[in-house]
């Protein structure tokens, strides 16, 4: 989990991996996946982190964390194998100013099957200047490209019936509107004009 934080932060983070609990869900032998997720910040700084973690949320001291301390605790749950665990830090990620580095964990987030935290995202985003997650993805662009993708393809399987109109789907709207995505950019990714 060191290598998901610029490494600046590398004591910060290691206070904060000491704090997360040991105890894993049930039938689980690791503690992370095997994914990982690897981006580049706007620093330029390239990290990566789990995809899922399957450590149980059970600290009760994030309010004695520093700032910095606790937008990492947050960042790691919002990895949770328990989308209630993910919605829960997500939130606690907004009720803050956050940093930088961690627009990856709010973007990675965005690419997944929960539409309740699409919803959070969205709302908390889409009257705030997102230029800087705008850059985010442009640096990421295959990436960015992979995810809307997915989200996509979660809208299709899920929640077609519930959103018939695509142009309506938060998810699309939250691509569109605060990520910047736009059709020329799959023509950008594969050099085509």
């Amino acid at each position: 989990m060191l290598r998901g934080f610029p490494i600046t932060l590398k004591d910060d983070v290691s206070t904060v991996i000491d704090v997360v609990s040991k105890k894993k869900y049930n039938n689980v032998e690791c503690g992370v996946s095997e994914n990982f997720c690897k981006y580049i910040l706007l620093s330029g700084e390239e990290i990566f982190f789990p995809y899922r973690i399957y450590y149980v949320d059970v600290y009760k001291g994030i309010p004695s964390l520093t700032f910095e301390q606790r937008m990492i605790y947050h960042c790691i749950f919002s990895r949770s194998c328990d989308g209630f665990v993910r919605e829960k830090h997500i939130k606690s990620i907004f009720n803050e100013d956050y940093p930088d580095w961690v627009i990856p964990y709010i973007f990675k987030i965005s690419d997944e099957y929960v539409v309740e935290i699409l919803e959070i995202i969205y709302s908390k985003l889409k009257n705030e200047n997102t230029d800087k997650i705008k850059k985010f993805c442009r640096l990421n662009l295959n990436l960015f490209l992979y995810s809307y993708d997915r989200m996509i393809s979660y809208w299709n399987e899920f929640y077609r019936k519930r959103y018939p109109d695509y142009k309506k789907y938060v998810g699309r709207e939250l691509y569109n509107k605060c990520f910047g995505y736009t059709k020329n950019m799959k023509k950008i990714a594969t050099g085509r004009k």
